[in-house]
């Protein structure tokens, strides 16, 4: 390669980077592009932009955020740039690829990607998927019953959404009321957003890497998710009960909490290809998520 197509080549890599980063720049009318309009104006690549619904219908974020009472939250199609996002083992490690590429992503800038719910963050995922590799996503599946491994077709576009039902205790606030069965409390509860998630996820490892082989995921949930006892929302007080609740409050709040967060309903029929054994499952997510022609 001569001086000349390496002199090009750099220039063209430093263009691409400011683009995505802070695309400069002027329309006819001296305001600023965004990477969008660069991609089109300097390079004459379209981007697609489209709309997700959110399940959660916007209603559970507070006044001033920019998802407030919102049906819909923009996005662009996925670029070589969010590939090296998936790629970067300092993300992965950091388990915050997803975060990245959704805020990579998003149209709004203004939106923290980590205050949203985890229902929203996956519609959201699915949906950059899709608009990066197509809506078919193949996931091997072992069948429970013969171990026979089961290559699945899942068109993403026909996961259905789960819409928030609740109604929470205050005009837009993430916040609902449920009476425990057993110890007759009162308790207010939200559904966890990505910073939530991914402390309980840093959490996690963090006690794996110290030996402890016992789990306490589901505490550390509930911790999360309860915000009040009786009106009082004393995180001590919250912890101490969190600790000592009886499991039946535990596991019925816990069904409950499941049962109505909004998201996208990964419920799907299998039926094994070997022994025609049939079950309701949950979506598997693996590598090939992201990359559709992962090798297995």
């Amino acid at each position: 390669m001569s001086e000349t197509d390496n002199r090009d080549l750099r220039n063209a890599m430093l263009a691409a980077q400011m683009a995505s980063q802070n695309p400069g720049g002027t329309n006819g009318e001296g305001q600023p592009i965004n990477a969008q309009q660069y991609a089109k104006q300097e390079l004459g690549v379209e981007i697609p932009v489209d709309a997700v619904p959110l399940p959660s219908k916007g209603t559970v974020y507070p006044l001033g955020h920019p998802l407030c009472n919102a049906d819909v939250v923009e996005y662009r199609s996925m670029t070589a740039k969010e590939e090296d996002i998936l790629m970067s083992q300092a993300l992965i490690k950091r388990g915050t690829v997803i975060t990245e590429l959704i805020k990579s992503c998003l149209i709004n800038k203004n939106i923290d990607v980590q205050t949203l719910l985890s229902g929203d963050r996956n519609a959201l995922m699915i949906a950059i998927r899709a608009s990066g590799y197509g809506a078919l996503y193949e996931p091997l599946y072992t069948c429970p019953s013969c171990e026979f491994k089961n290559e699945l077709q899942i068109d993403l576009n026909n996961l259905p959404i789960k819409p928030l039902t609740l109604e929470p205790v205050s005009p837009n606030a993430n916040s609902f009321a449920f009476k425990l069965p057993v110890s007759k409390k009162e308790v207010t509860f939200k559904f966890l957003n990505g910073r939530e998630e991914e402390e309980i996820v840093s959490e996690m490892e963090t006690r794996k890497k110290k030996g402890l082989l016992n789990s306490n995921l589901v505490t550390a949930r509930l911790l999360r998710c309860i915000t009040s006892i009786d009106g009082n929302d004393n995180k001590s007080l919250i912890s101490r009960f969190v600790q000592y609740m009886p499991a039946r409050d535990s596991l019925l709040l816990r069904e409950h909490i499941d049962a109505h967060e909004p998201g996208v309903d990964m419920k799907i029929d299998f039926k094994c290809n070997n022994c025609d054994h049939f079950e309701e499952v949950t979506l598997p997510f693996g590598a090939n998520f992201f990359w559709p022609n992962f090798k297995r």
